[in-house]
């Protein structure tokens, strides 16, 4: 009696979820696993680290060891029951953090503390709607200007406006991915959208002083 073998196929990895791709790397040590889930979300995790270095170089820097991190912290720090993708931009995030702390980077700015217990600032705030609101007021002041604006922000208040307008991740997450409190990740982007103002609004004093030369 001939035993009849059965041809197998291989999944399509176009089709599986992300956490799929991830049982297949990790049990099989699948590279076509693993470069599917690159392909997918390499675009918005190199983005996000550019858009806070704003250097080519460093930004592909912080990009391969941000993977280097991931493939060799998988087996032992990645919790399946979590999103992978928002284990991965924590990975990034750290990592462009702490190059921005070695560079010591900072932009001061008055009053700004985002662990004041006196301030009544949260007292004030209703809910998430108003930081909406304000969010729209920005973004529909000179588009053109926004990126070089964003990239004069504090790396806190940097981070939290990128991965908030441009990745649109709810706060919850950006709380979860930056370890801080809501309050505090609501509270960043709070002074980040004072900053930007202060900043449009510089800027169209120095465009009205030109005009009047």
């Amino acid at each position: 009696m001939k035993l009849i073998k059965r041809h197998v196929e291989k999944p399509s990895y176009k089709d599986l979820k992300d956490r799929e791709l991830v049982k297949y790397f990790r049990r099989n040590n699948d590279e076509s696993a693993f470069n599917e889930l690159m392909n997918r979300h390499q675009q918005k995790i190199y983005s996000y680290i550019y858009s806070m270095v704003m250097n080519p170089e460093i930004a592909n820097d912080l990009f391969q060891t941000t993977f280097t991190k991931v493939i060799t912290k998988m087996d032992d720090t990645y919790n399946e029951q979590g999103k992978w993708i928002a284990w991965v931009m924590r990975i990034a995030h750290n990592a462009t953090i702490d190059y921005l702390r070695k560079q010591k980077r900072y932009v001061d700015v008055s009053g700004w503390s985002d662990e004041d217990s006196s301030t009544d600032y949260f007292d004030r705030m209703e809910d998430e709607s108003n930081v909406d609101a304000d969010e729209q007021i920005v973004e529909s002041e000179l588009r053109s200007s926004l990126m070089k604006h964003i990239a004069k922000l504090p790396e806190e208040q940097r981070s939290v406006v990128l991965l908030r307008h441009y990745y649109e991740m709810p706060f919850k997450e950006i709380a979860e991915l930056t370890d801080v409190s809501i309050n505090t990740a609501l509270g960043r982007m709070r002074y980040a959208l004072i900053n930007l103002r202060k900043y449009f609004e510089e800027e169209k004093e120095e465009e009205l002083k030109y005009a009047q030369r």
